[in-house]
């Protein structure tokens, strides 16, 4: 393609479907989020000074970890495997500290990397004196104590979130999540996959739900992340309603982008603020802010990684309906979902609970588990008889995986604890509630020793 050609409906569609990718070459990666905390004060570090961001950055690169730099400031670190996949570490606009896994084989790969990247950062923080907690949501902090990190897309989107909903700063700077990212082999697996994943997304939300807490109490919510992602900008986020309906597939979700408004274009170092804009208007080079100046393959990457469904599609799809929590729940997300969607009679049984909801019980269903949990219902069922029906597909999914451990153990062993929230119906957050209610006696610092790595 030439700089002054414009992008083709092809290119935009190329740009999901080269992620298409044979069966026996699937892979899986993790990613997660944690907030960091000074083990003296309890505050969220700062990017700067001695026992910042910056430093736990440096710090790491002992371990191999390469940084990558946004003009003068170490944004971000890198690190190849020995397969020659890379992972990353990243920074959240709050300055949570995100692990982005390299894509793995199995189960296995992804609890060794996630322990290997967990016990790195404690050596580091350690020194440092600080502490990584895994929640949803800061127990404690507003949005006022929480530094900013330097990084230029999060200058454009701090401006743009408070003109599109009430929350969208809150899911910047006080969330954090864990994520799975898997594949497919066709259009037609990539549609029955993101159909399946994303009606059982809030199923997830409630086997998940760790964040009860804002500014040291109760705050009515058991997953008060997800609650945030219901008002920070409705043209990016939700449920999709679309990807149910028939003819659904890589061209009516390219759709869905285009008309998503923008939030930026990198120039160099340079963030553009085009927030707001149309990237239908940049395909014709008809911004103003860069006249004349074409959208790029590169540009409309970009501008799908700015959408926040509750599963996103790039070149794999990503499930993005879990709170932070401890690190074998880390291990528990990607393993839930590989159970569903790579057996295929799984796939297929987990279809069957949720092939009968329609778009207001998806709606619905995401709201109520905010609060509800598995308390919440769907289609006349309890969100946590659903929730015992998809652990026990996912069970018998990696079951029929047959991924062996070393020790010659499978992976059904990684989602144990979700058999246990689901038959039991306890959530974290309800354990955290019982804690704070109980032994902890209102104590909200409690919970930075009590959910530290």
């Amino acid at each position: 393609m030439s700089d002054t050609a414009p992008l083709s409906r092809d290119q935009l569609i190329h740009a999901m479907s080269k992620g298409e990718k044979p069966k026996d070459q699937w892979r899986i990666g993790a990613e997660h989020e944690k907030f960091g905390f000074d083990k003296s004060t309890l505050r969220r570090p700062a990017y700067d000074g001695p026992g910042g961001i910056k430093a736990m950055l440096d710090g790491l690169t002992r371990f191999g970890w390469t940084p990558v730099l946004e003009g003068d400031h170490v944004i971000a670190l890198e690190r190849k495997n020995a397969e020659g996949f890379s992972a990353s570490i990243s920074l959240e606009p709050g300055g949570q500290f995100e692990l982005s896994g390299a894509p793995l084989k199995d189960i296995h790969d992804i609890c060794n990397e996630t322990g290997q990247h967990l016990m790195e950062v404690k050596q580091v923080a350690d020194q440092l004196n600080l502490g990584f907690l895994g929640l949803g949501f800061d127990p404690l902090w507003r949005r006022e104590d929480i530094p900013v990190m330097p990084k230029g897309r999060y200058d454009v989107m701090r401006a743009y979130m408070p003109k599109k909903g009430k929350l969208g700063l809150d899911m910047m700077l006080r969330t954090c999540t864990i994520q799975a990212n898997l594949d497919f082999d066709s259009e037609a697996d990539m549609v029955m996959k993101f159909r399946t994943s994303l009606a059982l997304q809030p199923i997830a939300t409630a086997l998940f739900a760790n964040s009860p807490f804002t500014e040291g109490k109760p705050n009515g919510f058991v997953s008060a992340r997800a609650n945030v992602w219901t008002d920070t900008d409705p043209e990016r986020t939700g449920m999709l309603g679309f990807v149910f309906e028939d003819g659904f597939g890589y061209e009516r979700y390219a759709d869905y982008a285009l008309d998503a408004p923008m939030y930026f274009a990198k120039r160099g170092q340079t963030y553009v603020d085009l927030s707001g804009q149309s990237f239908r208007a940049f395909i014709d080079g008809k911004l103003d802010a860069l006249p004349g100046d074409r959208a790029t393959a590169q540009d409309w990457a970009d501008h799908l990684t700015t959408l926040f469904p509750e599963v996103r599609l790039k070149q794999y799809l990503e499930m993005r309906g879990a709170d932070g929590g401890p690190w074998s729940r880390i291990c528990a997300l990607p393993a839930l979902w590989a159970g569903i969607l790579y057996d295929a009679p799984s796939l297929a049984a987990a279809w069957d609970l949720c092939k009968d909801w329609d778009i207001a019980d998806h709606e619905r269903l995401r709201r109520d588990v905010t609060r509800l949990g598995l308390k919440a219902e769907v289609s006349g069922r309890s969100v946590r008889d659903v929730a015992v029906d998809m652990v026990n597909i996912a069970k018998q999914g990696l079951k029929n995986r047959a991924r062996f451990s070393g020790g010659m153990v499978d992976e059904r062993g990684y989602i144990t604890e979700l058999e246990d929230i689901a038959d039991s119906g306890v959530t974290s957050a309800d354990r955290l509630l019982e804690l704070y209610n109980g032994e902890w006696g209102g104590d909200i610092s409690r919970v930075y020793r009590d959910c530290a790595y």
